[in-house]
């Protein structure tokens, strides 16, 4: 499939998203399984509802370090096949090993911008995709392209985060810039909490031709052992705003992190663990 022109805009994003991706991915390596340990329910809940069974063909977007593609590949079996596709070569290279490492074998893995998938039309039974779509600048044109590739009935299953009040994951950190009055990323800049708005995104699905559009929400809760290990988190995942932190001088940045461990107080337990319960919000569609 060959991709149309580009204006010079999405694709100087394109550009800035790669970098960001392939920048963090060591550092998602890093704290992968302590953050699998809360988000394993959202790719089991986006297998569920994509009602993916033993034998199917399923494609993960946007996997990252190979989630929901794992889970999918362990859920269609030998007989069943999963392509997982990332625009960054260096997300996809983690992937790869850790389903090496792991002994799961019926997973292609593939750099490939998810608005320009160069797969085989109707040849997928369901389309699975983990806080991807909002990262997308033509969100309409990628899922007109992935309902494409899904056979007549075939199901998306995507998950997207609500607004940073209800995600303190992510809303922490941005609340610690604004008391610092860091200035904001530009407008337009894409985001995790970019399609907070699910009335807005189920009608984008309908323009792209999906039909039987349904949402649900999830509580997803993620753990720390101390607030500076959440800042470290933050740190080692390179995004916008944590760039935004960098670029300040030394002492300033260690103020931020200093505060940034120290804003997850609210959310510490008895034991001292730090407990950060999350809205996530899947929608569902078929072709």
């Amino acid at each position: 499939m060959s991709m149309t022109k580009q204006s010079p805009d999405i694709t100087q994003i394109k550009a800035e998203q790669l970098r960001n991706w392939d920048e963090s991915a060591a550092g998602w390596s890093k704290f992968f399984d302590k953050f699998e340990r809360g988000a394993q329910c959202v790719s089991d809940r986006l297998v569920e509802l994509a009602q993916i069974r033993p034998g199917q063909r399923v494609l993960d977007v946007a996997t990252g370090i190979g989630e929901p593609a794992v889970t999918a590949a362990r859920r269609v079996g030998p007989k069943g096949h999963v392509v997982a596709t990332d625009h960054s070569p260096q997300m996809i290279k983690f992937a790869r090993e850790r389903a090496s490492a792991i002994g799961v074998s019926n997973i292609e893995f593939f750099a490939m911008d998810a608005e320009a998938l160069n797969l085989a039309e109707q040849s997928f039974d369901a389309i699975v995709c983990r806080w991807g779509l909002m990262f997308l600048p033509d969100l309409a044109g990628a899922l007109q392209r992935m309902r494409l590739l899904l056979i007549p009935g075939g199901l998306l299953a995507a998950s997207v985060w609500r607004d940073a009040s209800k995600v303190p994951m992510i809303g922490l950190v941005l609340g610690v810039c604004r008391q610092f009055q860091l200035a904001r990323p530009p407008a337009g800049t894409l985001g995790p909490l970019s399609l907070s708005d699910i009335d807005a995104l189920k009608r984008t699905f309908e323009q792209a031709g999906f039909g039987d559009i349904s949402d649900e929400s999830m509580t997803v809760t993620f753990e720390f052992a101390s607030g500076e290990e959440y800042a470290r988190f933050q740190q080692r995942i390179q995004n916008p705003t944590t760039k935004l932190i960098g670029a300040q001088p030394n002492e300033v940045q260690a103020e931020i992190w200093q505060a940034v461990g120290a804003s997850t107080a609210p959310y510490a337990g008895a034991d001292g663990v730090i407990r950060l319960p999350n809205e996530c919000v899947f929608v569902v569609a078929r072709r």
